[in-house]
């Protein structure tokens, strides 16, 4: 017998061979009647072999095996290029064609329900292809989804498995391979190729190479699907932040802007377009570019200080001035650690709550008038009740000293003298504040005076006047009452304003319209004598020199619809707090009240 070479395996089994020398005519004659139909196998084969060179480069399989890995390589190289879903898998299915010389083929991935769906498909053309152009048996493409191996038949009409299937004897299919895409021994999809002609036929070989090829693209398409969802997820996230109604800003150690959301744009009046977000040697905006520059020095500190602690730091109340209007808003700063570009930073969550604390201070005022109301009611019945027994009496005495009961006239003036004796140290105990009962709780005092400048900025009184105001870095709490404290420093402003009033006019009457009216706040801690540091001065009309020494006396003013209570109460309240009170003043320049408290309250009576 000839030495016989085998050519081609077919799925059922068959081999077909082809010999050594086609032209041994010994050989010939002693196959007798079998030589035409070796002719014909011989034409069948060379046909092939002109449609299939690795049939031809068999004989040297080292050379088609490296071949076969170069052009894997190469395969591997072009479908890991992109990380987009869609241009892997039409380069996945590209490839195969054009490296196996397949008619048509398609890709399907396993969905979330474990299904699989019809990705993308082509023909040798190059051509898209649609779903329904594929009239292939869904058992081929399930049953390698399923099991995880591959299907492969060189001759699917001689092939008992798939012979009578419909879609093979309409499309006259000959070879068909089908392998499945895996990562980590799990499947992800599967990927077919088919060919209709005889000239055309997969090999063993082909379906190695194809698996190889299915590797690949596995991890190819794997990749892409990942990157996908990260694209996907991004997107959602984005769409979540900039459709929060909190700010949000996410900064660098070196303050420059890494995300910002449109809320947080509202908030610091920017125009989006003008923010240029972080990357590597371009120019981008600073977080301090948003805010004003007499509050960067605040928000400096804030974020090296939380930068520094890698620790979150919160102020429930930070004034925001745009320059035409007063914001509050709650400031959260959190550490954030490998942003985009391997950066470290911070997440800054900003909320205004402008509206919120100004409903609260509705609140708090509609409750205090409640309060006022219910008091007036008392304080009334109260007097009504003397004021009763005063008439009564009146009435009484007059009658009787008609009639000559001087006893009894004597009882009735001891009465009314009684009533209006009573009414007095009624009266009196409602102007002695060094009486009143003190809530004292511990309260950042600069909280205090930032609640108390937004309520009085909004006044028309104090809109034409220009605050300059600084709280020190450090401020401890201090233990006041918070009610009676507030009531200190609403006096002296509102006295600063009437000073500012009346410098005002003096100005306009002099010809000059160009002053400005001015008022200073500032505190600070006295480390070594535990104690807050309060002055709140203006550029007014100031206190003639004969006042300064009796304007916190009860009763004395120098206005001339004032009463003389509010400065004798404000030292009744600070003395009540273990505090001093002092004034420096000079007419025509202006007025400083300095207030001292001590951290703990001691209680002078």
């Amino acid at each position: 017998m000839p030495d016989y070479k085998d050519a081609t395996e077919s799925g059922t089994g068959v081999f077909v061979s082809k010999p050594k020398s086609s032209g041994d005519k010994t050989e010939r004659l002693r196959l007798g009647d079998t030589g035409s139909v070796l002719a014909q196998m011989e034409a069948a084969l060379d046909e092939i072999a002109g449609e299939n060179p690795r049939i031809e480069a068999a004989e040297n399989s080292a050379t088609t095996r490296l071949e076969d890995l170069r052009a894997v390589l190469e395969v591997s190289l072009a479908v890991n290029s992109s990380l987009v879903l869609e241009d892997v898998l039409q380069m996945v299915m590209q490839k195969a064609i054009e490296l196996l010389s397949a008619e048509r083929g398609f890709i399907m991935l396993l969905d979330d329900k474990g299904e699989l769906q019809f990705k993308t498909a082509y023909n040798l053309c190059k051509e898209s292809l649609m779903e329904e152009d594929f009239r292939i048996s869904n058992s081929i493409a399930n049953q390698v989804a399923a099991s995880g191996k591959s299907i492969y038949t060189s001759d699917a009409q001689a092939d008992q498995r798939y012979a009578n299937q419909k879609s093979v004897l309409e499309l006259h299919l000959r070879s068909i391979m089908c392998v499945p895409l895996k990562i980590n021994n799990r499947v992800i999809g599967i990927i077919y190729l088919d060919n209709s002609s005889q000239a055309k036929l997969f090999l063993k070989s082909d379906l190695f190479l194809f698996e190889l090829l299915a590797q690949q693209a596995a991890h190819a398409i794997h990749n892409a699907s990942l990157y996908d969802r990260l694209l996907d997820l991004k997107q959602y996230n984005e769409k979540v932040v900039n459709n929060s109604p909190v700010g949000i800003v996410v900064i660098d150690t070196d303050y420059h802007l890494v995300s910002i959301n449109d809320a947080a744009l509202a908030t610091f009046d920017k125009d989006k377009d003008k923010i240029r977000l972080f990357t590597p040697n371009e120019p981008s905006t600073t977080f301090f570019e948003l805010i004003p520059e007499g509050e960067r020095g605040k928000w400096r500190q804030m974020i090296d200080m939380a930068l520094g602690t890698r620790q979150p730091l919160e102020d429930s109340r930070y004034f925001h001035n745009t320059g035409y209007d007063e914001k509050v808003f709650s400031v959260k700063l959190s550490p954030i650690k490998k942003l985009p570009y391997g950066h470290d930073g911070l997440i800054l969550i900003i909320e205004d709550i402008t509206e919120k604390v100004i409903m609260e201070k509705y609140v708090i005022l509609s409750e205090k008038l409640v309060a006022r109301g219910e008091m007036a009611a008392s304080i009334g019945h109260e007097l009504n009740n003397y004021l009763a027994i005063i008439a009564n009496n009146a009435e009484l005495l007059s009658l009787n000293l008609q009639r000559g009961q001087a006893e009894k006239a004597s009882y009735n003036s001891k009465q009314i003298i009684e009533s209006i004796s009573k009414m007095k140290r009624f009266t009196d105990g409602l102007m002695d504040f060094s009486k009143m009962d003190t809530e004292v709780v511990s309260y950042d005092i600069k909280h205090l005076i930032e609640d108390l400048l937004f309520s009085l900025k909004a006044q028309n009184r104090f809109k034409k006047i220009v605050f300059s105001v600084d709280l020190g870095a450090v401020l401890p709490s201090v233990q006041i009452d918070v009610g009676q404290i507030q009531q200190v420093l609403m006096n002296l402003l509102n006295n600063a304003a009437d000073a500012l009033e009346q410098r005002g006019k003096d100005e306009e009457a002099a010809g000059n319209h160009d002053f400005t009216r001015k008022i200073e706040i500032q505190a600070a801690f006295d480390e070594p004598r535990a104690q807050i540091k309060i002055s709140v001065a203006d550029n007014g009309c100031g206190i003639p020199e004969e006042a300064l020494s009796r304007i916190f006396v009860p009763h004395y003013t120098t206005k001339e619809t004032g009463h003389g209570l509010g400065l004798a109460n404000c030292k009744k309240i600070i003395k009540n707090h273990g505090g001093e009170i002092a004034v420096v003043s000079k007419q025509n320049e202006g007025t400083t009240f300095i207030i001292s408290l001590p951290l703990e309250h001691v209680s002078k009576k």
